[in-house]
């Protein structure tokens, strides 16, 4: 008999926010960025989604191109340090849905897997925090003086996310027709379609959208969100991904 795996991202997924957020503000206060670099560059994409007049992933991807930028000499094993001290003081901001699904999956034996876009330091952490089998992130590279390099290897993207839960599969010799996917965004939209229980947590329009072009994965996912001190299961049927202020 083939095993089964639960695969979840982390960003937006389990965590509440962003990790590399976290990470991104503890490289300020180490004066590893200059302060400077996030008022004119990231506050503005982020008042705008903070208004709502602009969007989450334009605010991320301006903290990441920094972050990949200001990395470039830093000696990993500093990044490492500060990853650890971001999980030991925000690891506990997750998703109560998400949270629960994690313990209900390794109560069942099936095996809790990692898949992240997150550098692979904070999904390390958060791996170890909560017990994961196994994890992949978004690798740095670094030089034999342990340097990073300004060159990566993703984890963010869907093609990517893809590759990594075909060696999964091999390594655990699993039946995806019997695995569980939790995402978030449109780079998780392979992952869930490639599993035979995919959820999409508190989702973004643009993954939504792209959901309903599958009629597969349509017929399968389970759209939950989690607002307050509840937590909703929508069908996504009812859910248009059209709607404008006014209608």
């Amino acid at each position: 008999m083939k095993n089964i795996a639960a695969f979840f991202d982390i960003d937006g997924t389990i965590y509440r926010e962003g990790l590399i957020t976290d990470l991104f503000k503890k490289l300020i206060t180490h004066e590893l960025v200059d302060e400077s670099q996030y008022v004119e560059r990231v506050k503005p994409a982020f008042l705008k989604w903070n208004k709502r007049q602009g969007h989450y992933d334009d605010y991320l991807d301006k903290m990441i191109e920094i972050y990949y930028e200001s990395l470039v000499g830093l000696k990993h094993d500093h990044i490492d340090l500060i990853a650890k001290k971001v999980v030991e003081q925000k690891g506990d901001r997750v998703y109560r849905f998400t949270r629960d699904q994690i313990l209900l999956h390794q109560k069942n034996g099936t095996k809790v897997i990692a898949i992240s876009g997150s550098p692979v330091e904070l999904v390390k952490e958060m791996a170890n925090k909560y017990n994961f089998d196994d994890y992949r992130g978004t690798v740095y590279l670094t030089d034999s003086e342990g340097r990073y390099t300004g060159k990566n290897i993703p984890m963010w993207d869907s093609q990517s996310k893809r590759k990594a839960i075909f060696e999964f599969v091999k390594k655990y010799d699993l039946d995806l027709d019997k695995c569980f996917a939790y995402g978030d965004t449109t780079g998780d939209l392979m992952m869930l379609s490639l599993v035979g229980h995919p959820y999409a947590i508190n989702p973004t329009r643009s993954l939504l959208e792209k959901v309903k072009e599958l009629p597969d994965l349509r017929k399968k996912i389970k759209v939950i969100v989690e607002r307050k001190d509840m937590i909703y299961r929508i069908p996504i049927e009812s859910i248009d991904t059209n709607y404008k202020i006014g209608d």
